[in-house]
């Protein structure tokens, strides 16, 4: 089975980056729109299974920890093979040509800025719509399980928030990374699965996923109110997948394999 070399993928993330600058801003929001709602796809899939394992979760938490790990890869996976964008992926993917100086600084900014803002509303369309108003986690035990997970990310440190983030996206951006390195869909699959089962089964901090949780609990009832989630999860997470995902796999990379390269 053939696959990509490291720098091979580096010149592939490298053009990646540059595509998705090129492309028209009101395609790139439609694609941003479902990468949210595929990431969310992922996280209610964790919720309706991990969930509804109230006995394992009190017997043996880690494996419920493990079956949500398992199953959450499923939202990359549509977003690297079905076609859709992510912000914290962006955060790797738009390094590599601004340190190749193919694109500007102002290009990876709006790269970040519109993905995460139509992430969020891709995130919210299935959070309220496709999980609250389906009543999908009206009834417990799916709607205690999304109302303890909530309250537990609203009510860390900031800077744990912020250590867990950088966590999550160097996991995520790695996955996405290995993923270009398969040549058929199979291989992409198990590049995405590895890094992001383990970024979700350790409890790292992930902001476009924390944008289906945390609001999903809120408009179920649960007693956390936006700014708590803003301030207290979603600023220090953000930031930390910043650092993760643009520090430890897209610059790392592009120093190790791109850097003094001919452009």
């Amino acid at each position: 089975m053939s696959y990509s070399t490291p720098k091979e993928i580096a010149q592939d993330f490298c053009a990646f980056g540059v595509y998705k600058y090129k492309t028209p801003w009101k395609k790139f929001a439609v694609l941003a729109f479902l990468g949210g709602t595929f990431i969310a796809f992922g996280g209610l899939l964790t919720v309706i299974v991990a969930g509804g394992m109230p006995e394992t979760l009190a017997a043996t938490p880690g494996l419920v920890k493990f079956t949500a790990g398992a199953l959450f890869p499923v939202g990359l996976v549509m977003v690297s093979v079905a076609g859709a964008d992510l912000f914290t992926s962006d955060c790797a993917a738009m390094v590599l040509p601004c340190a190749q100086k193919e694109t500007k600084i102002t290009a990876l900014i709006k790269i970040w800025v519109l993905s995460y803002i139509f992430n969020f509303f891709g995130t919210q369309f299935i959070a309220y719509f496709m999980t609250y108003k389906a009543g999908l986690i009206s009834s417990d035990p799916w709607q205690s399980y999304i109302h303890n997970l909530a309250n537990a990310k609203v009510n860390q440190e900031f800077w744990k928030v912020f250590i867990k983030g950088i966590g999550a996206n160097w996991l995520v951006c790695l996955g996405t990374w290995m993923g270009f390195a398969g040549k058929d869909v199979m291989s992409k699959a198990i590049g995405i699965w590895i890094p992001v089962m383990l970024f979700v089964t350790l409890g790292y901090e992930h902001s476009i996923a924390n944008m289906f949780f945390v609001p999903a609990a809120i408009y179920s009832g649960a007693d956390i109110t936006w700014n708590a989630f803003i301030v207290n999860n979603l600023i220090p997470s953000t930031l930390g997948n910043i650092v993760g995902g643009a520090g430890l796999v897209g610059f790392a990379y592009w120093y190790v394999y791109m850097k003094d390269s001919k452009q």
